[in-house]
């Protein structure tokens, strides 16, 4: 996709209609994106108060989305949590990912919290750079563990 020029770029809430661009993104982000999956996950999150989907939006395209969370651990005050960030190639470094993270930021906000985390694996240098322009810093580092149940 080309970029869509000077349009200005919309941030708004994720709806079941964006739910074929959103698979378009997912894909892009390296993971399985099947419209029917894809519809599935959006409902269960647009149901729940503590999770939100913003999407991107320039010439009328999805161009980008970002999937914010309420954290609340035992061990620590809850905090927002992006666990969920594209943007189509051909929209990145023209500010669609700093108008997506400031929209989940403005959400946290908006829930009370008043601290953002983020998670990146470690070979995604770009996304590092990225959210350290954006004023994140590195805490910590960890493995990741899954078990299929």
């Amino acid at each position: 996709m080309a970029p869509l020029g000077d349009e200005p770029v919309i941030i708004r809430p994720a709806a079941a209609a964006d739910v074929p661009a959103l698979c378009g993104l997912v894909l892009e982000l390296g993971y399985a994106g099947a419209t029917e999956e894809v519809s599935r996950r959006l409902a269960r999150i647009l149901a729940d108060d503590d999770q939100a989907v913003r999407v991107a939006e320039r010439g009328g395209c999805v161009v980008g989305w970002i999937q914010v969370q309420a954290t609340k651990l035992l061990e620590s005050d809850p905090r927002g949590e992006i666990v969920g960030l594209v943007v189509t190639a051909a929209e990145r470094r023209r500010g669609v990912g700093a108008a997506l993270v400031r929209a989940a930021e403005e959400w946290a906000r908006g829930h009370g919290l008043t601290l953002m985390g983020v998670r990146s694996n470690q070979v995604r240098l770009d996304a590092h750079r990225f959210y350290e322009r954006l004023g994140y810093a590195v805490t910590k580092t960890q493995l990741s563990f899954r078990k299929k149940l």
